[in-house]
Order: structure tokens, then sequence, then C-alpha cells
């Protein structure tokens, strides 16, 4: 599987179809997924033997303290054969990457499993997550 950094529209397109499989991101209008990529500090791919675009990441980061990792999405597919393990480890040693102390992420409990292999955890003490929804 060859990584990517760059997308084309056809590649935009076929991330937009990767966010239409998932539950959480089915809402996702072609227009806001090109706006996430063009909004993302970094973002990376995976394309098949086809040059099909099979693998997505993306992540929001100041460099240096924290690093944000999201939308680490596999065709359902591809799945199983260690795409995901790639995309985090490609996050984790991109150069620009390299000076990040925390990453972090946001997944529910069935993936923790997947995310523990990989060092991270859900024990951050008394730290929870805030959100405010903005109303339209």
């Amino acid at each position: 599987m060859k990584p990517i950094y760059e997308f084309t529209d056809t590649q935009i397109n076929e991330l937009h179809q990767l966010y239409q499989d998932q539950w959480w991101a089915k809402s996702r209008t072609l227009e806001e997924t090109k706006s996430c990529i063009e909004g993302s500090q970094l973002c990376i791919g995976l394309l098949d033997d086809d040059g099909t675009l099979i693998g997505f990441t993306r992540v929001l980061t100041d460099y240096i303290f924290k690093a944000m990792v999201f939308d680490v999405i596999v065709s359902d597919h591809a799945r199983g054969v260690g795409l995901g393990s790639r995309l985090i480890s490609l996050v984790e040693s991109h150069p620009k990457l390299s000076s990040v102390k925390h990453f972090e992420l946001y997944c529910l409990p069935d993936m923790f499993p997947f995310y523990h292999k990989h060092g991270f955890t859900e024990k951050l003490g008394d730290i929870k997550i805030m959100r405010k929804v903005r109303s339209s």
C-alpha cells in the first residue's frame, strides 16, 4: 500500500465515499470533505495497487505539544490486514510531528483494544472532554 500526503480531486471523491460508509461521517458533504482536508495540517492516505484510496487519517496539531488524530478510516474490503496500524505508524513517524509530546484521538470503547496496541490510553485521571454544540 502506497502512502500519499497530497490528494487529487479523484482521491477526495474517494475519501468522501469512505466517509459515507462510516456511521459517524455519513452526513459530511463533498464540500465539507474538501474543507476538512484543506484545514488539516497533515493528511495521510493509503492507495491500493490500483491507485484507489483505501485508507485515510488526518491530524490537527501545534507541532510541539498536541496532535489530534482524526478520521482513521480503512475501507471495509481492506480491513484486517494492518492498514489502520500503518496509518497510526505513519502519523507517529512523520518528520513534521517528531517533536509532538501528546497524540490524542476520540474513539468509542470498542476501539480501545486497537488503540491500546499503539500506546494510547483512556486513563487520563480526571480529564474529561467538554463540548459545546453551535446552535443553528
